[in-house]
Formats: C-alpha cells, sequence, structure tokens
C-alpha cells in the first residue's frame, strides 16, 4: 500500500521548571543555587515533564486530505512541528514521502528583514525548488496574496493579515506533495478564508495529501473524508469526518436533557445583573428529556436569575448542526418583549420548536444573554446536547428518508397545464 504520512508512536515531551522565589542579593542567589542542586539529586523536585503527545500512530494515503480535530492544547500543533521537522520526537518514528510544505503559524519560515518577495524565494529554496520553478510561480503567487504594491516591503511591517497571505500563498502554491496547515482561517477576511478553501481543494484534486487542523468543523466536513481526534496528546478516534467530529462536539456535552447550576449559584455564568440557573429540553408532555419525536414538537427552556432590575434584557439560544454549524437562533425579543422590565428574581424564557421541523440526529444547544451592543452576560457554548430519534414503534408509520438537517413540510401546488 502506497503511503504519503506514517507516524509510528510518536511521542513527545516537554520539561518545565517550576517557578522559584525571588532573590534580591548575591548571597541568596548562591544559597539557592546550592540548595537547588541538592533538591534535584534528591527528589528532582524543580522540574516537571510534561507529555504533549504519547504513541500517536497512523498512515495516510497519497492524495487524501485528513482533518485533525481537538480541544486547544490537545496536541495537534504538536504533530504537525514534528512532521515538520522543526522539533524532534522523544521516541517514535515520522516519515513523509514527497516534498513538504507547512502553514503552522502566521510567519513560519519567513525572515521579517527580507521583503514579500525575497521570502517566496526563501521558502521555494526550503522546499528544494529550482529558481526556475518559483520564477514560473511568482506572479500567481502575489496575485493570490493580493500583496503586489508591497512585495518589495519587509515583512515585518506587513499586518498579520497581509503575512498570513502571502505565508498560505507561497504554501499552497509552490507545489508541495504534502501539505501540512494549521488553523490557516483563524487570520483573515471571509474573502481570503473563501479563497484558501478552493485553493485547498484544487490542490487535494491534484493528488497532494494534505493534513488540515483547524477548529472550523463546517471546513473539515467540507473538505475532509477522513478525521483523527486527538485528544491529551493520544488518538482518541481515527475514522470518517462526519462520526469524528460528531463524537468530538459531543464530548463533554451534558446529554440528560438539563444543565442546572443550583449548586453553585455564584459561580454560575452571568454577570451583575442576570446569572443562569439551568438549560432543558423539554417534550410535548413537559418531561426534560435528551431524546425527540421527530413529529412532536418541544421546548428549549432557559432559566436565570435576574439581580438588578434591568430593560431591554434579551436572552436567547442557538441550535447547532453536528457539525457545528448554526442551524438557526433566536431570542426572546423576538416576541417583541423590547421594552420588558425584569424585576430581581427568577425567570424561564422558553422557545418552541414545531414538530417535523428538524430531521433525525443529534444537535447542540447554545444559550446567552446580554443588553443588545451594549453588554453581554453570560454565554455557554454546546451546554446541552439532545437527539432527535425517527417516530413510530409499534404500529408507527415507516418515517421517510430525506437528507440535509430540516425535514419541515413545505407549501406544495400540484395543476395540470395544457
Amino acid at each position: 500500500m502506497s503511503i504519503a504520512i506514517r507516524a509510528t508512536g510518536l511521542s513527545k515531551h516537554y520539561t518545565i521548571a517550576r517557578a522559584r522565589q525571588r532573590h534580591d542579593t548575591l548571597r541568596d542567589h548562591i544559597t539557592e543555587g546550592v540548595k537547588s542542586v541538592f533538591r534535584r539529586r534528591v527528589a528532582g523536585s524543580d522540574v516537571e515533564t510534561v507529555w504533549a503527545l504519547r504513541d500517536v500512530s497512523f498512515d495516510v494515503k497519497p492524495g487524501e486530505m485528513v482533518g485533525l480535530v481537538g480541544r486547544n492544547g490537545a496536541g495537534k500543533s504538536t504533530l504537525l512541528k514534528l512532521l515538520s521537522r522543526i522539533t524532534h520526537p522523544t521516541s517514535g518514528r515520522a516519515e513523509i514521502y514527497g516534498r513538504v510544505g507547512s502553514l503552522l503559524e502566521v510567519g513560519t519560515g519567513f525572515d521579517r528583514e527580507l521583503t514579500g518577495g525575497e521570502n517566496i524565494y526563501l521558502s521555494g529554496a526550503i522546499l528544494g525548488m529550482k529558481k526556475a520553478e518559483i520564477d514560473r510561480k511568482f506572479d500567481e503567487i502575489v496575485a493570490f496574496a493580493e500583496i503586489e504594491k508591497f512585495i518589495a516591503t519587509p515583512v515585518k511591517r506587513y499586518s498579520s493579515g497581509m503575512y498570513l497571505r502571502l505565508a498560505f500563498a507561497v504554501a499552497a502554491h509552490l507545489d508541495p506533495e504534502v501539505l501540512l496547515l494549521d488553523e490557516v482561517l483563524a487570520v483573515g477576511d471571509a474573502a481570503f478564508q473563501k479563497r484558501c478553501l478552493g485553493k485547498m481543494q484544487e490542490v487535494a484534486g491534484g493528488g497532494r495529501t494534505i493534513l488540515f487542523v483547524s477548529h472550523n468543523m463546517a471546513a473539515i466536513t467540507r473538505f475532509c473524508s477522513r478525521c483523527i481526534w486527538i485528544d491529551g496528546g493520544e488518538v482518541r478516534a481515527d475514522g470518517k469526518t462526519e462520526e469524528i467530529v460528531a463524537s468530538y462536539l459531543a464530548s463533554g456535552v451534558r446529554n440528560s436533557g438539563e444543565m442546572v447550576f443550583s449548586d453553585h449559584p455564584d459561580q454560575a455564568p452571568g454577570s451583575e445583573y442576570v446569572r443562569l440557573a439551568a438549560i432543558r429540553v423539554r417534550d410535548n408532555a413537559g418531561r426534560v428529556t435528551a431524546t425527540i419525536d421527530a413529529q412532536q414538537s418541544f421546548v428549549l427552556e432557559i432559566e436565570y436569575r435576574v439581580l438588578r432590575r434591568t430593560s431591554g434584557l434579551r436572552v436567547g439560544l442557538t441550535i447547532l448542526a453536528p457539525d457545528g454549524s448554526a442551524l438557526l437562533s433566536s431570542t426572546d425579543l423576538d416576541a417583541g418583549h423590547d421594552e420588558l422590565a425584569r424585576e430581581p428574581g427568577s425567570y424561564v424564557s422558553r422557545c418552541t420548536i414545531a414538530g417535523d421541523f428538524l430531521n433525525y440526529g443529534q444537535y447542540f444547544v447554545s444559550v446567552g444573554a446580554d443588553f443588545p451592543m451594549i453588554q453581554s452576560h453570560f454565554f455557554c457554548d454546546r451546554g446541552l446536547g439532545f437527539m432527535v430519534e425517527r417516530t413510530g414503534g409499534i404500529g408507527g408509520h415507516i418515517p421517510d428518508a430525506r437528507s440535509g438537517m430540516l425535514r419541515m413540510s413545505l407549501p406544495w401546488e400540484v395543476a395540470r397545464v395544457a
């Protein structure tokens, strides 16, 4: 079997020195130095070992576009640095077959004193390209990055957006056979992000291999057929993108149909005006549940405490799809309560979702409260998860299969024409 990337037992640990007490005199420094020698010999108490990656193994075929997902600090960027040979593994082995281009963070591989044009040639030389090859791509890179006016300017004077545009253009256009991308969509406007995604699709379609790290689950789902979930420095799951992304987003999310902050109300999300008390999903009979009948309506409920008299308070929610994209957002001001004054006390804002609206699958709810354009009081991202399941059972109907996130019935007209 042909392989583009192979990681075998990759592990990386870092040694972190613990903070020491500040000393103001030479005598204190000398005394502490002598003591620290004996402490290290006896117990090694001045250092701590942290494993960024532990026993990571996987193969990537040529032409595959693989997504890497995981929380901040999970080890994704460390993995790409090992594959890029920026740092060496503590143990294990990584094999990459082909020329590697990488964009790990803004400006990686650039010399800040050189101009944009000079850095294009520098990056090409690092990739092992000849000057004639870079000459052929030069104008295309500059046009893609939209820095024609500044190509002779040292990159230290570039904005972060200009820096990233040039870095991505160089990484994507200099014909690497393996492309490693870390959060390339984290900076830049919507138009640039759209061009980045289009170029990534073009590169992948040309048979090149891409390893793509991003917190943009919609982009991961759209472009990657395979996904690897890194959790705590280890591979937690590896498989089809839709399944891995859904599992990743569901991790740590309450699936009991209820999240309550009554045990520690003073530590609940909120401000001096409002604090979140609970989030609930109720079926059409009023029962708290995490499983909804697709044909029946249900209620999303936000309970909160008003601590000071408010006017113009807005409480709302967002329903998110399994890939993390927002399906809809709504607030209690949609009902025309813009001027509603709320005295101190407990309140509940409820939103009813009609039956036959959401298709089968898992969904998430984010809730928040604010004074519009003035102050945010709390935001609970993906506080709850719930399932919309097929209806029926004994004597029930056979559910129809529909693609997409929504399954609502729309008005149709059938007419015979002459």
